[in-house]
């Protein structure tokens, strides 16, 4: 056996043998099983209500999705187009603190509010479409089934400034074209709607996704949100092809019609049409704008079995300085570089093997207790909940020997761990409850806190309206990039630890 070989077997040892350590390390796992699990005993959907209101319905792909909006429409047979100039587009929302005065609403601007022309399989929420529309921030769009979004002209509409709108079906191929003046067109893009019925709904449709923003209240940030309400003036509607109906229908798809200030609904007018509606055809999400959780929540335990293992790591060698035992280790082994490099190994092995059972357990056990007690959770791939498994004890590793570096240096157990969580934990809190968007993403880029990017689950879409921030799951770097930055920091922490140990006195 190498020389290297019998230290870190001693240091395992050494390990091991202290019963406190090891409760710690078993202490830090339960941690993050218990506090994991704990969410599923309360709770619905994320907020409240029965478990019946947290079913989300899937789009034609099986993926879940988001399907609310007003409809005003006829029925298609066939081939045919439906044209349309849209003269406006205006979104609301309610005033605030509704009990201290009148309910009412004021202008909001919602980025992914739509209005525009949409072809569906049916009226069914989830079913296969095709829409082009325009938008308040994002010109012109073309989307079809939740997930897909093409763009076109850019630019707002107003009456001064109107767009035109087309869409075209050829069998099961759906065209949507934008003009800016009615004689000239430019096509945007296409869709396959296979399967596409002989005979389907073809109309106007109006919605606008929930309103939020980030609000600072004093040293707190917090989210803001309320629901909103799109109004789009639409005139000059030419229809070509087979349009059985003598009478177009209003139709709330996905929910109520609303009620009081923000209620959808149409008025036609000769030829104009006024249409008013609320929701979004999107992709279905987590966070402020959407249901439910992600499996991300059944770690939320991840903290406490840090700190733990940060305060086992920094005692892995602060305790041998305060009982002048690291002198009888530095006369067994005098190369000082395989002594911090097997301790380590050994504070970086026990800990991501803890972690790794720890997140074993609760990545797929969690979302099960969670969804028994009505809380509804975004599934997620098999190679995600396996980043997360893996990710998380990663991070717990990572930490433990960034402490043992930083306990290296300073020699004391409170000042280290202190200092560890003052570059770990510290930074990931100011980020979700106090700083700006700026700074919390700076933070949440070049500190260590920058590893648990590798534990989000959350989907971001580009084009969902949603707070996209790390207090509902959301971070700046890919994960294992995030992951990458806690390993930066930990290799520079045991270089200069290593310098300092290979100078001073023991």
């Amino acid at each position: 056996m190498t020389e290297f070989a019998q230290l870190l077997r001693a240091e395992w040892t050494k390990f091991r043998t202290v019963r406190g350590w090891v409760i710690a390390l078993l202490a830090g796992a339960a941690a993050i099983v218990g506090l994991g699990l704990l969410p599923g005993l309360h709770g619905s959907c994320g907020v409240h209500g029965p478990a019946s209101d947290c079913t989300v319905p899937t789009g034609p792909d099986g993926q879940e999705v988001t399907d609310n909006f007003y409809f005003v429409h006829q029925s298609l047979t066939g081939d045919g187009s439906l044209t349309v100039r849209v003269t406006s587009l205006t979104s609301v929302r309610p005033t605030p603190e509704p009990g201290h005065q009148a309910p009412g609403t004021r202008p909001a601007l919602i980025p992914w509010a739509k209005a525009g022309l949409i072809i569906k399989a049916g009226t069914d929420v989830g079913s296969a479409y095709a829409a082009v529309m325009v938008t308040p921030s994002h010109g012109v769009r073309m989307q079809d089934n939740y997930f897909h979004d093409t763009a076109g002209p850019a630019g707002s509409v107003s009456t001064a400034s109107p767009h035109w709108l087309r869409l075209t079906r050829a069998q099961d191929t759906i065209t949507g074209a934008a003009s800016t003046d009615g004689t000239h067109w430019q096509t945007i893009g296409t869709a396959d709607l296979t399967g596409l019925p002989s005979t389907v709904p073809v109309g106007l449709f109006v919605t606008s996704p929930q309103y939020g923003r980030i609000a600072h209240r004093g040293f707190a940030v917090g989210d803001e949100t309320s629901p909103s309400l799109a109004t789009a003036g639409f005139d000059q509607l030419t229809r070509q092809g087979m349009w059985p109906d003598n009478r177009w229908t209003g139709q709330a798809i996905g929910g109520t019609a609303g009620a009081g200030p923000l209620e959808s609904g149409y008025h036609q007018d000769g030829n104009g049409f006024t249409v008013s509606g609320s929701g979004d055809i999107a992709p279905a999400v987590s966070g402020e704008a959407g249901l439910g959780t992600t499996i991300t929540q059944t770690l939320v335990g991840t903290f406490a079995g840090l700190i733990v293992m940060i305060v086992l790591a920094t005692m892995f060698i602060t305790t041998e300085y305060r009982r002048g035992l690291i002198r009888t280790t530095l006369t067994a082994s005098p190369r000082r570089d395989h002594v911090l490099a097997a301790k380590a190994l050994v504070i970086g092995a026990a800990t991501y093997v803890a972690g790794l059972a720890a997140a074993a357990v609760v990545v797929p056990l969690g979302p099960r207790i969670l969804r028994g007690n009505g809380v509804y959770v975004h599934p997620a791939t098999s190679l995600t909940e396996l980043r997360l498994v893996f990710g998380t004890a990663a991070l717990l590793a990572g930490a433990a020997v960034l402490a043992l570096a930083i306990g290296t240096l300073v020699r004391r157990s409170a000042t280290a761990v202190t200092a560890v969580i003052v570059v770990i934990v510290l930074p990931y809190l100011l980020a979700i409850s106090v700083l700006p968007a700026g700074a919390a993403q700076w933070l949440l880029r070049v500190t260590p806190a920058a590893a648990f990017a590798v534990q989000q689950s959350a989907v971001r879409y580009p084009q969902v309206d949603n707070i996209y921030r790390a207090a509902d799951g959301f971070f700046p770097l890919a994960p294992w990039t995030g992951l990458a930055v806690l390993g930066g920091w930990a290799a520079l922490a045991l270089g200069v630890a290593r310098y300092a140990f290979r100078r001073r006195d023991a």
